[in-house]
C-alpha cells in the first residue's frame, strides 16, 4: 500500500527522520568498535572498520565482513574487517546500526542460522523491524531515489 500510494518516503522519513553523523571511516571505526565493545566485550577487536564504493548493494550486499588468520613466526594473527557500502554514509543510525550488528554477529556465527538471528537481537531487540525497514528504504532508493543527504527526492 505505501509503495502504491507514493507513501513509502513520507513513511520513512516520519520515522527516521535525520541521517547519522558518522560519515568518516575514522568515526565508523569508532561507532563499530563502541557498538562491539558494548554487546560483544569478549570478541576479538576490530582490525579495520570501512566504507567501500565497491559494494553493490542491490546485487551483492549491504556490508561485508572478513576474519583472515595467519602464522607469522611463531605468532598466529588475525584480523577482523568490516566494510559497509558507501551509501550507508547518509541513513539514519538505526539502518547503520542494524548493518553493523549484523556484519558483528558474523563474527561469532557465520551463518544465518538461528543461533545468528538470536545474536544480532541480543545487541539490537529491533533488529527485524530496522532490517524490514531498511529493506523498504532500498525499494524507495530503486523507485524514487535517496531520501537522505545530497540527491534527496520523493
Amino acid at each position: 500500500m505505501l509503495i502504491e500510494h507514493n507513501e513509502l518516503g513520507t513513511y520513512l522519513i516520519n520515522k527516521y527522520p535525520t541521517a547519522h553523523e558518522y560519515t568518516t571511516d575514522k568515526a565508523l571505526y569508532a561507532y563499530t568498535t563502541d557498538l562491539k565493545n558494548s554487546t560483544m566485550k569478549k570478541s576479538q577487536p576490530l582490525s579495520k572498520v570501512q566504507y567501500d564504493g565497491k559494494i553493490n548493494i542491490l546485487n551483492d550486499a549491504l556490508g561485508q565482513h572478513t576474519f583472515v588468520s595467519r602464522v607469522q613466526g611463531t605468532k598466529l594473527k588475525s584480523k577482523n574487517e568490516i566494510r559497509i557500502a558507501s551509501m550507508f554514509r547518509s541513513v539514519p543510525e538505526a539502518f547503520l546500526r542494524m548493518i553493523v550488528v549484523h556484519e558483528l554477529a558474523h563474527f561469532k556465527e557465520k551463518a544465518h542460522n538461528k543461533a545468528f538471528y538470536q545474536l544480532c537481537l541480543h545487541m539490537e531487540p529491533d533488529y527485524h523491524q530496522l532490517e524490514l525497514d531498511l529493506r523498504l528504504y532500498l525499494i524507495h532508493i530503486e523507485q524514487f531515489g535517496k531520501l537522505y543527504g545530497s540527491g534527496r527526492t520523493g
